[in-house]
């Protein structure tokens, strides 16, 4: 059913009315209800996905997420190294031209897309990376965010180079048309479109899961947490949650990329400051523990103080969250970078280097120290803290607490009523990623179904829906399906940069020749 401008908001308002007239005394049933059928359809999808090679206990997209990175790390010559400083002269517009094709700034194109990546996995899915592959699960998701920027610089420069521009000053762009265009070039056409249409379904299936069900649950959890835990009202009640913030995205979301966008610009900046300014206020009161804070990270990153079978363990955690938080490979955020003002698709693949780099080297980090530093992980009884145990080998978590409920306990332990300045934090991250996801999804729909106003809103009521649903859904089957749907999208995104990534080259190397001559200048100065 395509619904029009008019129908649209009431066949919204009615699927809302229908969770909120359900009640307190339904509440438990819908939430469970919720959690029994999903749970069931994604089981067998998550099972494939995080199917280990054989003979070991490393999940095979896991490695194919290493390869890609490393490969496009010494193709490119470590561009995330060389270019860093050009990539912050960008960002900062001193090459821009309003002249130039696309609806976005480079710092607006910057700020969505890490909007979509700064989410709670920086904040939920860290506690979880740590609690089962211990603190060494940080230092390889330093070295997988690092490594990250030159997969995210490749897929981000294709999204601008084979983008659709319309007469009305609109684009569309993404791993679905570098995938069907770029590989019609190469005299793959069938293929193109047939690795175009599957990365579109999974990435219609991650914007409902990771940028939408996972994010709704953590706020809710947070909530939860906050207000009294098991005696919170909310307590069983996840689809309250879940209709209040369907309700503001839905406001954001209907006016496209422009509004997102400018949102976006604006509330990144505000919430990474306000995250990152707590975590330092944590470690710095924490100041003494540092060195063996870091201490713990190297060991375990080299000696295997993990449950998750030590070294090994400490990498696939650090590696799978890293790549669920900011996504290199995937694909998704070339889908907000194809927006922006630029005749040189090269300047929006350096551009996008600095994602990885803000969202995992720095935000992820932060979220990792503050959780070893504290001691929240293991119980030590002549402390009385909840300690990382060297000679256990093990984590014990602090009673049932997990993702977000762990990183807040954490930052209560430095400061009282952080957890309340975390869950504003959460709050911002998971409205801000709904936002992003939205858009990536739209334009996975509207590749499989037209252009047009009507399946627009069609996905943004869809959207809206899948909000509710996470919120009620357990963080368990949440997680994995998030999971699953985004590395099942890096799956055909890489297999496609493969095979673009002499044309990235190419491009890359026709711009630095410019700019080294003096072609290429800074129009601010």
């Amino acid at each position: 059913m395509i619904f029009d401008r008019k129908t649209q908001p009431i066949v919204l308002g009615a699927l809302l009315l229908f969770f909120a007239s359900s009640g307190n005394a339904c509440a438990q049933s819908i939430d469970e209800s919720i959690n029994e059928v999903v749970g069931a359809i994604t089981t067998p999808f998550v099972k494939f996905i995080f199917s280990p090679l054989p003979g070991t206990d490393i999940p095979w997209i896991v490695l194919w997420l290493i390869v890609a990175a490393t490969v496009f790390t010494f193709y490119f010559g470590f561009i995330q190294v060389r270019a860093f400083r050009h990539s912050i002269d960008l960002v900062k517009g001193d090459y821009s031209r309003p002249e130039d094709a696309g609806e976005v700034s480079h710092f607006q194109a910057l700020a969505t897309a890490l909007s979509g990546t700064v989410g709670l996995g920086n904040i939920a899915g860290v506690a979880v990376a740590v609690s089962i592959g211990g603190p060494g699960a940080t230092f390889w998701m330093i070295v997988a965010g690092l490594m990250g920027m030159a997969s995210k610089f490749t897929e981000c420069t294709l999204g601008v180079k084979y983008r659709n521009e319309y007469p009305d000053g609109s684009v569309s762009g993404g791993p679905m048309y570098y995938l069907s265009k770029g590989l019609a070039e190469k005299g793959l056409r069938l293929p193109g479109r047939v690795m175009a249409v599957l990365f579109s379904v999974f990435c219609v299936m991650g914007a409902l899961g990771g940028g939408n069900m996972f994010q709704a649950n953590q706020v809710h959890a947070q909530i939860v947490n906050i207000s009294g835990g098991a005696d919170s009202f909310l307590y069983d009640k996840g689809w309250i949650t879940g209709v209040v913030m369907a309700s503001f995205v839905f406001l954001v979301i209907v006016c496209g990329i422009r509004s997102i966008a400018r949102f976006t610009e604006k509330i990144v900046p505000f919430m990474a400051v306000l995250y990152v300014g707590a975590a330092l206020v944590v470690l710095a009161i924490f100041y003494d523990k540092i060195p063996w804070a870091l201490g713990q990270i190297f060991a375990g990153a080299f000696t295997g103080l993990g449950i998750a079978g030590g070294i090994v363990g400490a990498l696939i955690q650090g590696f799978r969250r890293a790549a669920f938080s900011n996504e290199a490979g995937v694909g998704s955020a070339s889908i907000a970078h194809a927006a922006v003002r630029t005749n040189e698709p090269i300047t929006e693949g350096f551009v996008s280097l600095l994602e990885p780099f803000i969202d995992t080297v720095v935000i992820c980090t932060m979220t990792a120290l503050v959780i070893v530093i504290t001691g929240v992980l293991q119980f030590d009884p002549q402390t009385g803290l909840y300690v990382w145990n060297s000679e256990a080998g093990r984590v014990a978590t602090e009673g049932d607490l997990t993702g977000v409920a762990l990183t807040s306990a954490a930052f209560g332990k430095g400061v009282s009523w952080f957890p309340y300045v975390l869950a504003v934090a959460a709050t911002l991250f998971a409205f801000s990623t709904m936002i992003s996801w939205s858009y990536y999804g739209m334009k996975a729909w509207t590749y499989l179904f037209g252009e047009g106003r009507r399946r627009e809103l069609t996905f943004n009521t869809i959207f809206c829906v899948f909000v509710v649903i996470g919120a009620a859904m357990n963080l368990g089957a949440v997680i994995d399906f998030a999971d699953a749907a985004i590395f099942a999208m890096a799956l055909v995104n890489i297999a496609g940069l493969y095979i673009l990534m002499p044309v990235v080259k190419k491009e890359m190397k026709s711009y630095l020749d410019r700019l080294k001559s003096g072609e290429i200048r800074k129009t601010k100065r």
